[in-house]
């Protein structure tokens, strides 16, 4: 019979092996919990901002939000036009993106997104009070292409439209669209200039006057607001903060996921983002993320009715658009987008698996936007 040191030893060895048995066991769950607690810390994790649905309005400052740049996009994918202010109406602010180029065999609207070199393409708006028409929209193209500038009328008179080609135009799988193939009389038409440049057979075409109205949103179930040949809404807004915070994240990513070096100095041009208003003054980034509702206008302090409500309806989801250099019309393999997807995924309800970067609004009524003008608040929540 064994003696008690013995006995103790032998049981100590025992219990000794089945603690590491255990521990064994139960060391891949324990990893499992303490990965997902250092995920969700800051509320940042693979979906970055997304892992809080409650933003913290603390760190915002609402009273000293101002209009930085103001961005007219009158070709929808074609080259932005700043400017110093802009009427707007339901519609959106005048003049943007009420053409479009669509292809001849389906009417289908073409963007960078196919043909990335048309963000070069530089639509610009000339003015003529004393013309019936209102004035001119002029396009030219970068030297080197051999494509000759044209231009066409901003409103063309009933009689003119008469001639021109009546569509049923497709963006986003609805066809329900009504636009005018443009038309000019002086040397090739806008569709052999453009068909030249693009490499494909397309029309330049102007959106009618049939309303098309914005999707819905899980918000605003019962959205009726109009716009013209925008993705979805009349309106987006983005800060300068939030672009700054996306070019640190950038920089961040240099050497990883095909993030190359250049971007440990290059600039992420707001521009790449295609917003209308562009703001600053929050103190920082994503302000425009609990921004609901707003109006602008040239005093300090807010005035009653001095300015239409604007609301934020849902925030932009992102596509390879804004890797397309504003500049030069080349496609960076991963910026932003694939920093966006890091760090701005899991945003919007409606499409978790999207990046979110800017908001969408609407307009409620017409009025002026100019560069300096005050963002005043009235609510804020999520958007």
């Amino acid at each position: 019979m064994a003696d008690l040191p013995t006995i103790l030893e032998r049981g100590l060895a025992t219990l000794q092996t089945s603690w590491i048995s255990i521990i064994l066991l139960l060391a891949p769950f324990v990893y499992l919990v303490l990965l997902q607690r250092s995920k969700s810390v800051g509320g940042r994790s693979d979906k970055g901002e997304a892992g809080s649905h409650a933003p913290d309005h603390s760190k915002f400052d609402t009273s000293n939000i101002r209009v930085t740049k103001i961005l007219i996009h009158p070709i929808k994918s074609c080259k932005a036009t700043s400017v110093p202010e802009a009427k707007y109406t339901l519609e959106g602010l005048d003049n943007d993106r009420r053409w479009c180029i669509v292809r001849t065999d389906n009417n289908a609207v073409v963007t960078a997104r196919d043909v990335a070199k048309m963000i070069l393409i530089n639509p610009r708006i000339i003015p003529d009070p004393s013309s019936s028409e209102g004035g001119r929209l002029e396009v030219s193209f970068p030297m080197e292409s051999g494509c000759e500038a044209f231009s066409v009328p901003l409103n063309p008179t009933e009689e003119a439209l008469q001639d021109w080609q009546n569509l049923d135009i497709s963006l986003w799988g609805k066809d329900d669209i009504e636009g005018y193939v443009c038309q000019t009389d002086i040397g090739r038409s806008p569709s052999e200039i453009l068909s030249q440049y693009m490499g494909l057979q397309v029309h330049l075409a102007m959106k009618g006057s049939r309303l098309r109205i914005c999707p819905p949103t899980q918000r605003f179930p019962d959205l009726d607001a109009p716009s013209y040949f925008q993705d979805g809404y009349p309106l987006m807004l983005l800060s300068e903060e939030s672009v700054a915070a996306m070019q640190e994240r950038v920089r961040g990513m240099v050497g990883m996921q095909g993030v190359e070096e250049q971007w440990s100095k290059d600039t992420l041009q707001v521009e790449r983002f295609r917003p209308n208003i562009v703001v600053k003054g929050a103190g920082a980034p994503f302000f425009e993320d609990i921004l609901t509702e707003f109006t602008v206008d040239s005093h300090r302090e807010s005035v009653d009715k001095a300015s239409p409500i604007i609301q934020l309806v849902s925030k932009c989801t992102r596509c390879m658009l804004p890797n397309v250099h504003p500049e030069t019309g080349v496609r960076d393999k991963a910026v932003p987008l694939k920093v966006l997807m890091k760090h701005r995924r899991g945003l919007d309800p409606a499409q978790p698996t999207l990046s979110c970067m800017g908001c969408n609004g609407i307009l409620t009524g017409n009025g002026v936007v100019k560069v300096g003008d005050w963002i005043h608040v009235r609510k804020t929540g999520f958007v």
